[in-house]
This record gives structure tokens, C-alpha cells and sequence, in this order.
């Protein structure tokens, strides 16, 4: 595929949840692929792909439980599946039928959970998506994926469609998603990506928090702050040749995450950490242990101290503390 930089750009304006309708239109030729949504098809940038491949998509209604037993089924004979809706839906609701169809039976099937994070903004707790890696990395077999850019986006469900086993592809932020990627690179599952080079302060991000760890990388920079940043795209398996060399010289690692700081990347990290002796600190940033009040995406993401300034102050405030 030639990932212009026009492609590129598109691809940021419509966002990670848009940017999916098109990478499942890539691959809409294989003959095995076919695409199942929860009625959300329009909400899923699918419309396109209805349009030129009526027979390959499905629309199963409200009934994700159900959407997942389909799913199973048909990979079971040979189709690969791509399943999407709400991410709160596919993790929570379904979650009895993701664990047992596609963890314990190891099916191939790969589910898009869009409207990840704060992104639902005004929808509220009940829409928000912060709990779902936690709940996907506690289930065996199953690998997670959190996108930075568009482009990134398109990089992952391409390379899940050749990947084996079930994969949960969580989609982050909104329209005009800022560009972290502006040409080609090489995108390897289970392989995190250096995006920027430091010194002893490591910031580790995934999803659209990329983008924001980048900009507060270039704020602290101004406080004579070198940071790293590393893009840990695959959150499950997680990338151990990285973070062991990190240990080398790293005083403190910084995890960044639209998700709760429980069970999440700080969580995957922590729990990799604590297998070491090492003098190396691990801070956690996210969204707090909490219920929290609704509002729109871009004011949730400054209230919860994950837009440039908040998490450059939440770094400042920690390194204050040494």
C-alpha cells in the first residue's frame, strides 16, 4: 500500500475511528475477510464498504453477545472476522463470550472497539471506554493494539488481518487526530517505536496520548528536560526487549494512557517491573481510580491532566518531589 502524505493527512482529519472504515476497505478484496457491526456501521465509517461489498458486512443490531458467537463461528470456518462497536460494549457486555470464543478457543478474530478513552465526551461513564485494555489483557491468547495516528491505525488492522489468534484494536480521540507518523515506517506488532530521544526520563504512551506526550516533551524541554518518548503501540504481548534496556540508564519511567492507571499500560508496565531489581522509578498517568464527571472530549482531556500542559506540570510535580 503507498501511504502518501495526503493519505496520511485524511487519515487525521477523519480520525483512528474513521481512518478503521478505511483500513477494513483495503482489505475488503481478500476473499476470507468479512465485517460484522453492532449497528454501527455509518458510526464506523462503513458506509463505503457496504456500498462496494454488501455481502462482506453484517449488521447484527444492539446484540454484541451475539455479534461475538457469530463471529467465532465464522472463523471457525475459515473467514477472518472483523467485529466493531463501542469499546465499553465489545469489552463489558461481551466480555463472557470474547473470553471463551476467542481467548479459550483462540479464534481469529479481531475486534475494533471505537469510541476508546474520553472520546464519547458527552455520552458519560457509560460510554467511556477506560476500563477495556485491563479487562483484555486478563483474558489468555489475546493480543492488544492502541494506535497513535491514522496512519498507525491503518498499519495495525492491516497487519492484524495476517497475525493469528484474536486481537482487540482500541480506537482513541477524535476528528483531526494529530499526526505523529508523517511517512511510511515499519509497524510490527509487539514492537514499541523510540518516537523522540532523551536521556534519563523515559514518557512510554500509546494511543492519541502519542501525539500529547510528544508535545509535553517539547514543554519540558524548555525546562532543560530531555525526555524520551516511546509509542508502546501493542500494550499485550508487551515489548520486554525495550524495557529492559531502558532499566540501563532510565532514573524514571513515565506511563501515559487515555485508560484508567489500574490494569492498563502503567499496569502491564508495573507488573513486568516488579519481576526486577532495579532502581529505576515508575510513574503512572492516566485517569484516576474514579467515576468521573461527563463533558466534551477536549475539555475531559484537559480536566484529567492529559493535554500537553497537565502532563508536562505532572512530570514537574514529580521530579519536585526527588
Amino acid at each position: 500500500m503507498n501511504y502518501k502524505p495526503s493519505s496520511i493527512r485524511m487519515w487525521a482529519k477523519l480520525g483512528t475511528r474513521g481512518t478503521m472504515g478505511l483500513a477494513l476497505l483495503e482489505l475488503a478484496e481478500q476473499d476470507d475477510l468479512i465485517v460484522l457491526s453492532a449497528d454501527l456501521i455509518k458510526t464506523t465509517g462503513l458506509e463505503r464498504f457496504q456500498n462496494k461489498f454488501p455481502d462482506k458486512i453484517f449488521n447484527m443490531g444492539i446484540a454484541e453477545q451475539n455479534m461475538i458467537g457469530v463471529a467465532g463461528g465464522l472463523a471457525k470456518e475459515g473467514f477472518v472476522p472483523y467485529v466493531t462497536t463501542f469499546a465499553n460494549f465489545a469489552t463489558m457486555r461481551s466480555y463472557e463470550q470474547v473470553r471463551l470464543h476467542l481467548g479459550y478457543m483462540q479464534l481469529n478474530v479481531k475486534i475494533l472497539g471505537i469510541g476508546s478513552g474520553l472520546s464519547m465526551g458527552m455520552f458519560g461513564n457509560t460510554h467511556y471506554g477506560i476500563e477495556d485494555i485491563a479487562l483484555m489483557r486478563a483474558i489468555p491468547n489475546m493480543t492488544i493494539i492502541s494506535p497513535a495516528d491514522g496512519l498507525e491505525t491503518m498499519k495495525a488492522i492491516i497487519a492484524s488481518k495476517e497475525y493469528k489468534g484474536p486481537v482487540y484494536i482500541r480506537s482513541t480521540g477524535v476528528t483531526n487526530t494529530p499526526i505523529v507518523y508523517k511517512e511510511d515506517y515499519d509497524f510490527c506488532i509487539g514492537k514499541a517505536i523510540q518516537v523522540r530521544d532523551g536521556e534519563k526520563f523515559v514518557l512510554i504512551a500509546n494511543g492519541t496520548m502519542v501525539g500529547n506526550a510528544l508535545k509535553a516533551a517539547e514543554l519540558l524541554e524548555e525546562d532543560g528536560l530531555i525526555v524520551r518518548v516511546i509509542n508502546m503501540h501493542t500494550i499485550k504481548p508487551l515489548d520486554e526487549s525495550i524495557l529492559n534496556h531502558l532499566l540501563q540508564d532510565t532514573e524514571i519511567i513515565f506511563t501515559l494512557e487515555e485508560h484508567s492507571i489500574i490494569g492498563g499500560l502503567g499496569g502491564a508496565i508495573a507488573e513486568y517491573l516488579s519481576s526486577y531489581i532495579h532502581s529505576t522509578r515508575l510513574v503512572r498517568l492516566g485517569l484516576e481510580d474514579q467515576f468521573i464527571k461527563s463533558g466534551d472530549y477536549n475539555y475531559m482531556i484537559k480536566k484529567n491532566n492529559l493535554h500537553p500542559e497537565g502532563i508536562r506540570q505532572s512530570i514537574m510535580n514529580e521530579l519536585s518531589k526527588e
